[in-house]
């Protein structure tokens, strides 16, 4: 999947997703949805958002929690 910001949503749980997402600057980065939920479901399940909206996204950066499971 591309997209044009980081995005982690409820409805891709489960679904071992790679999305490809290229900020702002043209940087692209690439990520295992499942394996960034899972190291950290408890951060991502205690943010507002996630309970609102069921999903976290940020369209300038990898957050600096996710960039251990960055692929290469």
């Amino acid at each position: 999947m591309n997209s044009k910001r980081f995005v982690l949503r409820k409805s891709l749980i489960g679904t071992n997703t790679i999305i490809t997402f290229t900020n702002k600057k043209g940087v692209a980065m690439k990520y295992n949805h499942d394996d960034v939920y899972s190291l950290n479901q408890e951060k991502i399940e205690g943010m507002e958002c996630w309970h609102k909206y069921g999903n976290y996204t940020n369209s300038n950066n990898l957050p600096t929690w996710a960039r251990s499971v960055e692929l290469k």
